[in-house]
């Protein structure tokens, strides 16, 4: 995107860079409809530019968390930079939204939903919380730095717990039981630490929420995260729905993994190996074949997936394996400036690898559909939005995965696989965060109450019988392998209402492909210049998360898996 406001060779260095350009728009008359729509543009061209300098720090840092220089780049911008802008940010906000012009432009739905959002900024928006927000982001790349350091011996070599997690799929069952022993022993050394630095999160968090007028930080969340089209009681709803329509599927999965493994009790290291006592697939051999094969599967569902990842190959914008000191996870990040995102994953050989891959593809289609929205605020989707994009990604692709596994046996066994997780996924999701919920309604909270509130979610929410004796603090803390909960508190459920929208999405793909790829991109185009309800009918499905919705939807997935015995 060509700069027309701030200086083209304009680079951020220091905080004086870019303070002067946020006081000249704190500081500019508006004194017309033109100029008020002139400083909109202005404001997002600056956003832009700020947004793309960090995210470049922070793709930089997660690539290699052992290099202090990159993690003092992004610190820097996080504790010397962003404090300093917000409180400018929050005047511009001020200026914005109660501006005479505001009602005119308001007649537009987009910029509607645009000033809705800055009102609600306007509103929590407190200077003693800059320093703590700081603070907060400084401990969540802590977490980070934590994560990525993880590491165990085995056979002789040093390899990453994504690598580890390979051989938990391993046949003998002796291979996986050393294996997940040393994934524990290694996640338990680190126990202390992230309890202390979570006891931290808490109590700062809490602060924040109260210095913004809330009771708790769950409330504050609501608001700060834009949550205008469902409540806190939706939610509640939601865990309920999974509860009752998922958890009793699951645990049938769950009794049927242990009579084919023909056990008299699951254990830990039991539950990610074939029920059937066959070798993991294995759909790509590092991260050059699995870019290839992923450029075929996206071609073969729609020839403009495939256009976007091949951009990003030419430019660099992809890191996907697995390393010593690089950050867990992945993600997509979207560069407000480029207008083009970067995909950051861990590789190691599995098919959790390709689901990652075309999961990113579909947040990355999601940006590049965007890129000729007028504002950059229209381009910031709401998680609900943005998570449809790309787990409906990875169930439209399915068919494609040939790609990967040309055997028909295989493909199918795939298949399966992601729909089965499916069952898996929604009632962890709903326990991640049902137990959010408990933990900011109830901030004085010790270490103590902490797990045993997970572990009566666990009996809630969790896969059924599996014997953790020996083990059991491998249970208790298993919430510390979720990364959401250090680093972006309450962004979680998200994933939840996109699954649901994603199966929807699905189920009209598989009645007309040719519509529903339509309907989807259509949607997806939108950004954010609609609800989220409105978003999620655009796409197909609709916003419904009831008991009757979620039956209808499970019926459709038993009927595929059905018809592929």
């Amino acid at each position: 995107m060509p700069r027309h406001f701030i200086p083209e060779q304009l680079t951020i260095e220091t905080r004086e860079d870019v303070i002067s350009w946020y006081e000249s728009l704190a500081n500019r008359e508006i004194q017309n409809e033109a100029g008020y729509r002139q400083f909109l543009a202005d404001v997002s061209e600056l956003e832009s530019a700020v947004s793309e300098d960090l995210a470049w720090r922070y793709i930089r840092m997660t690539c290699d968390t052992t290099d202090k220089e990159r993690e003092k780049a992004y610190l820097f911008f996080v504790q010397e930079i962003q404090p300093h802008l917000a409180p400018l940010e929050d005047k511009i906000n001020n200026k914005i939204v109660k501006s005479p012009f505001a009602a005119d432009v308001e007649k537009d739905e987009a910029y509607r939903i645009y000033l809705r959002g800055l009102r609600g900024a306007v509103e929590i928006f407190r200077e003693e919380n800059v320093p703590l927000q700081a603070e907060l982001a400084s401990m969540a790349q802590e977490y980070a730095a934590i994560q990525g350091a993880m590491s165990i011996e085995h056979d002789g070599k040093t390899i990453t717990m994504q690598q580890a997690g390979n051989y938990l799929m391993d046949t003998d069952r002796a291979v996986r039981e050393v294996v997940w022993k040393k994934m524990f022993e290694r996640r338990n050394a680190d126990v202390a630490k992230l309890e202390t630095l979570f006891d931290a999160m808490v109590q700062k968090r809490h602060q924040v929420a109260l210095n913004a007028g809330f009771s708790n930080f769950r409330d504050y969340m609501f608001k700060a995260l834009g949550r205008y089209d469902y409540t806190v009681q939706d939610c509640l709803d939601f865990h309920q729905s999974v509860e009752t329509c998922v958890v009793p599927l699951l645990r049938k999965l769950t009794e049927s993994r242990r009579t084919k493994l023909g056990l008299d009790k699951l254990r830990p290291w039991d539950l990610a190996v074939d029920a059937e006592g066959r070798a993991p697939l294995k759909p790509f051999s590092d991260g050059a074949d699995l870019l290839e094969k992923s450029l075929v599967c996206l071609q073969k569902t729609d020839p403009f997936f495939a256009e976007c990842l091949q951009t990003m190959k030419k430019d660099n914008l992809l890191d996907l394996e697995s390393r010593i000191g690089k950050a867990p996870g992945g993600y997509n990040y979207p560069l407000a400036e480029t207008n083009k995102p970067f995909i950051f994953m861990n590789a190691s050989g599995n098919l959790r690898d390709v689901e990652t891959l075309v999961h990113e593809a579909g947040h990355a289609v999601h940006s590049f559909l965007m890129a000729p929205l007028e504002l950059n605020a229209f381009k910031n989707t709401p998680s609900e939005v943005a998570e449809l994009a790309s787990m409906s990604m990875e169930l439209l692709t399915m068919d494609a995965w040939d790609a990967y596994l040309p055997d028909a046996t295989d493909l199918n066994r795939a298949k399966r696989e992601q729909l089965e997780g499916i069952l898996a996924t929604l009632p962890w999701i709903a326990q991640v965060d049902a137990f959010q919920h408990w933990i900011y309604t109830n901030p004085e909270h010790t270490a103590a109450e902490r797990a045993a509130k997970w572990l009566e979610l666990q009996g809630r929410f969790g896969p059924g019988e599996v014997d953790y004796s020996g083990c059991e603090d491998a249970l208790k803390y298993s919430w510390h392998k979720q990364l959401h909960i250090f680093e972006i508190p309450f962004y979680y459920i998200e994933y939840g209402f996109a699954q649901l929208g994603a199966l929807g999405v699905w189920m009209s793909y598989c009645n007309d492909a040719g519509k529903a790829l339509g309907d989807y991109k259509k949607a997806l185009k939108l950004g954010y210049t609609r609800t989220i309800p409105e978003m999620y009918t655009a796409a197909g499905p609709g916003f419904d998360f009831s008991e009757g919705n979620i039956k209808n939807l499970f019926r459709h997935l038993d009927s595929y898996l059905q018809r592929m015995n």
